[in-house]
């Protein structure tokens, strides 16, 4: 299970939220059986959807991150739930690039530097929330921290990593982010910006031993902060046979005719964990007569 925690500054005016997904990011790398660069691309956007999932209020809140750059993945998708559960799903999991002048995995180059960030969060009302901002890096975070600025004039700092084994396999991921509040005094920020002047990557902290509570302690180093709470969260879809039924219905009476007189059986594949559902085309005749 991944950890997720929140810390706020004394004076209540800034927060910071830190994540150890690594359990999560490497059960989306078995399930999609991404190469090393789409894991780690993915596996940045995963961990952002489950903190931004954390900050949603309402139980049955959820937030969607769609990343459309021009890089040959395609587009990326994580949607997750207001306990920081996460799902994840991309066009082309398999994407091979020279790494990049650093020496690192060249996610800028996997999934684009053109684009756009697309967020939309339901909330439960009549209709959802949505932005969207131009892709800056292409690298994950500072897109995330973009979008808060631009979208919703939120200052944000936002630190991503994922370190992948040579037999692709996840060894490390995580993140934090650093919200600012209203009337944020001068003295914070300062202490903020000395505090990331230094940091170590999410991935060294990681590898060194360091969980969530001390990544974020550290990201708020020379502060006093009190922890609001911890929570455990994990690689979680939502599909079920109730809700493929759903979907096959909103295709309409034509469409499931057409399944049913194949008399092959429907197979319908979910996305984002790869289990596929059966119909048979006796059953496929059984919607019929509920569809539209």
């Amino acid at each position: 299970m991944g950890m997720l925690v929140r810390y706020i500054t004394e004076d209540g005016s800034a927060y910071v939220i830190a994540a150890d997904s690594t359990d999560m990011v490497a059960e989306m790398e078995r399930i999609h059986k991404t190469s090393a660069v789409v894991s780690a691309a993915l596996g940045r956007l995963l961990t952002a959807a489950s903190m931004m999932g954390a900050m949603l209020k309402g139980d049955n809140d959820s937030i969607t991150l769609r990343f459309n750059g021009d890089g040959p993945t395609g587009s990326l998708i994580a949607v997750s739930d207001s306990g920081g559960n996460a799902r994840g799903y991309v066009q082309n999991p398999i994407v091979e690039m020279p790494l990049n002048d650093k020496g690192k995995l060249d996610v800028k180059g996997a999934v684009g530097s053109s684009g756009y960030l697309y967020v939309l969060k339901d909330l439960g009302l009549n209709e959802p929330f949505t932005g969207a901002t131009e892709i800056v890096s292409g690298e994950i975070a500072e897109d995330i921290t973009n979008y808060f600025a631009v979208s919703e004039q939120t200052p944000t700092v936002c630190a991503l990593g994922v370190l992948v084994n040579p037999d692709l396999s996840v060894s490390c991921a995580g993140g934090f982010l650093i919200q600012l509040l209203p009337g944020c005094p001068e003295e914070t920020i300062s202490a903020i910006e000395k505090a990331l002047s230094d940091i170590p990557s999410i991935t060294q902290m990681l590898q060194s031993g360091l969980t969530a509570d001390d990544i974020a302690k550290r990201a708020m180093k020379g502060m006093n902060v009190e922890k609001l709470d911890e929570s455990e969260f994990t690689y979680k879809c939502n599909c079920s046979r109730e809700r493929v039924v759903k979907a096959l219905l909103t295709t309409g009476k034509e469409a499931l005719q057409d399944m049913a007189d194949s008399k092959e059986d429907t197979k319908v594949e979910c996305h984002f964990c790869d289990k596929v559902y059966i119909f048979t085309p006796e059953e496929i005749r059984e919607l019929i007569k509920n569809a539209n």
